[in-house]
C-alpha cells in the first residue's frame, strides 16, 4: 500500500521535529522552508525537499504549517491560493493572532480549502519525542480526516469547538509556560544562593508537590547553565508574549503573574541571549542574585 503524502511547510524546531515523526509513522512527507539549509537537512532525515509552498500543495492534501509570523502564513496562504486543489486541509500550528489565521482562513475558503486552527503544546525537544499536545479548531468533519496524520507527531489530539478557540486554549497554556518558567528558574537560583547543588534541587523538587512541566523541562538547562540548545529561543517566544499580553487586554483581564514574568525575558533579550532557550531566564535571575553558582554557601553567625 502506496503511504499517504502530508505536506510541511516550515522546517525550523518545530517543523522539523514534527516531519521526522511523520516520516516514522509511514507518512511520505513533503517539506519546504524558506531556508535551503533546513530543505537539505529534510531530506537527509528522509523527507522529500520541495521548492514552493506551490509544489507542496499539488503533491499533497493535508498540510501542516509551522510558521514564525503572520507574514509567512499570508505568504503561504498566497501561494495555495494558486496551487492547492480543492478540499485541501491546511493545520495551520503557528501561535499567531486569531485575526491573522481568520484572515487567511477566509481568503483559502474562496478556494476551497479548509484551514483549520490547531496551535501546539509543546517546546522543541518535545515535539522531537512525539510529546505535542494539539488543540484543533474549526471545522469538525475536516479535522476528523486529519487525526491519522495529527497522531503521528503529537502525543494526543483535542477538537476544542468553532475556529479560534485553539489558540485562546493555546494563548492560556502559553501564559503558565511563561510564568512556570520563570518560577523554575527563581526556585533554582534560591537553590544555589542557598549553597545547595542545582542537581540535587532539580532532582528532589522535581519529584514532589512543588513540580512542575517547565522544572523538569528546562531545570536540566538550568542545572548546566547552558541554553544554547534552543528548544524555544527568547527572540521568538517574545511574539509570543506580545500576543498574550495583546489577547488578555481585549478581554480586559488581569494577568499580574504574566505581566511580573514579562521584565525577565526582556532582561534575556538585553543580556543577549535572543537565539538561547528561555530557560536562560535562569541566567537573568543568577546575575541578580550575585551569579550564586561561583559563591561559597553563606556562612552563618
Amino acid at each position: 500500500m502506496k503511504p499517504q503524502t502530508v505536506g510541511m511547510i516550515g522546517l525550523g524546531i518545530m517543523g522539523s521535529a514534527m516531519s521526522a515523526n511523520l516520516t516514522r509513522a509511514g507518512f511520505r512527507v513533503v517539506g519546504f522552508d524558506v531556508v535551503p539549509r533546513r530543505r537539505a537537512e529534510h531530506k537527509r532525515s528522509g523527507g522529500i525537499a520541495a521548492r514552493s509552498p506551490r509544489e507542496v500543495a499539488r503533491r499533497s492534501g493535508i498540510i501542516v504549517t509551522s510558521l514564525p509570523s503572520a507574514d509567512a502564513l499570508f505568504q503561504v496562504a498566497a501561494d495555495l491560493l494558486e496551487s492547492a486543489a480543492r478540499g485541501t486541509i491546511l493545520i495551520e500550528t503557528s501561535t499567531l493572532p486569531i485575526s491573522v489565521k481568520e484572515a487567511a482562513c477566509r481568503a483559502l475558503a474562496r478556494r476551497g480549502v479548509i484551514l483549520l486552527d490547531c496551535p501546539l503544546s509543546g517546546t522543541g525537544a518535545q515535539a522531537r519525542v512525539k510529546d505535542l499536545i494539539i488543540y484543533v479548531s474549526g471545522d469538525r468533519a475536516a479535522y476528523r480526516k486529519t487525526v491519522p496524520v495529527l497522531q503521528g507527531f503529537t502525543r494526543a489530539n483535542y477538537y476544542v469547538g468553532a475556529f479560534g478557540a485553539g489558540s485562546k486554549i493555546k494563548f492560556v497554556a502559553n501564559l503558565l509556560v511563561a510564568i512556570h518558567n520563570v518560577a523554575a528558574a527563581e526556585a533554582m537560583v534560591l537553590g544555589m544562593r542557598a549553597g545547595l547543588d542545582p542537581a540535587l534541587v532539580l532532582k528532589v523538587v522535581s519529584d514532589g508537590a512543588g513540580s512542575s512541566r517547565m522544572l523538569q523541562v528546562r531545570g536540566p538547562m538550568m542545572v548546566k547553565g547552558d541554553y544554547s540548545e534552543a528548544t524555544m529561543k527568547n527572540e521568538v517566544w517574545q511574539k509570543d508574549m506580545t500576543i498574550i499580553g495583546d489577547f488578555a487586554r481585549e478581554l480586559d483581564c488581569p494577568t499580574p503573574l504574566f505581566a511580573a514574568s514579562a521584565p525577565i525575558y526582556n532582561a534575556a533579550m538585553a543580556m543577549g541571549l535572543g537565539k538561547e532557550d528561555t530557560g536562560a531566564v535562569c541566567a537573568v535571575l543568577e546575575k541578580m542574585a550575585g551569579n550564586p553558582r561561583k559563591r561559597k554557601k553563606p556562612s552563618r553567625r
